[in-house]
């Protein structure tokens, strides 16, 4: 009894000299949200397919690629841009499980996903896009795999394990990169470890921004190469 008093006094002293607030807006998050509130998740950034296309930024897809879809469009210089180099550089693994949160949502509600699922008996799983192992113990953590457990959490289905799908090519950045160079970077890049992971199943790649699909694309193609149903890609942005 004593101890539960003591502890809530705790806590509402953290809560008074620390409170939570939404990493976007800066304003006081409620009990239950995270790290960015409703507002923002719902009203702060542009919706990026309101004409519900099978490709959202409007790219012709590539053969096996069946649906696009990104949550918002990318804002150069704004808050939607420092919200994800604060996910990708500032290692907060909570933000990009709040983000695969709101992207989850906005997937389960794609027309072309629901009838998708209609049509194909089976299983969904999701395939976060791999960092190279050099690149992640530099960076410390893989963002799209924290997006991909919010994504889960919503949607009620798995994600590949970790050493199920690879990414075996340390590719360069590449910002600043024309098309044709970010395709050559991007090839032979992944390999599918185990295919038994992605057999007969609708394989969603889980990224953070879809920019030409030079990335998305090739690990589509690699998968493309296994005994799988569909191939989507979904993305918190497009650029």
């Amino acid at each position: 009894m004593m101890k539960n008093y003591v502890q809530s006094i705790k806590e509402g002293l953290l809560e008074v000299l620390f409170p939570s607030i939404c990493i976007v807006c800066g304003l006081k998050l409620s009990a239950h949200e995270h790290f960015v509130c409703s507002h923002c998740m719902t009203d702060k950034f542009e919706e990026a397919n309101l004409d519900h296309q099978r490709s959202s930024s409007d790219t012709l897809l590539p053969e096996g690629v069946y649906l696009q879809h990104a949550l918002w469009n990318f804002d150069k210089g704004g808050e939607l841009q420092d919200l994800l180099h604060s996910l990708k550089y500032n290692r907060l693994p909570g933000v990009g499980v709040d983000l695969g949160r709101q992207l989850g949502k906005s997937l389960k509600a794609n027309q072309w996903f629901k009838d998708l699922l209609l049509n194909k008996d089976a299983e969904v799983v999701l395939i976060p896009v791999p960092l190279h192992w050099r690149k992640r113990r530099k960076r410390g953590y893989n963002q799209a795999y924290y997006i991909a457990k919010g994504v889960a959490e919503v949607m009620k289905v798995s994600m590949v394990g970790k050493s199920d799908v690879l990414r075996k090519k340390n590719t360069k950045t590449q910002t600043g990169f024309t098309l044709q160079k970010r395709k050559k970077n991007m090839e032979e890049a992944f390999s599918v470890a185990n295919a038994e992971a992605v057999k007969h199943k609708i394989c969603v790649i889980i990224d953070d921004v879809f920019t030409t699909g030079a990335t998305t694309f090739e690990l589509a193609s690699t998968i493309r190469k296994e005994e799988r149903e569909e191939i989507l890609i979904a993305t918190v942005a497009q650029a």
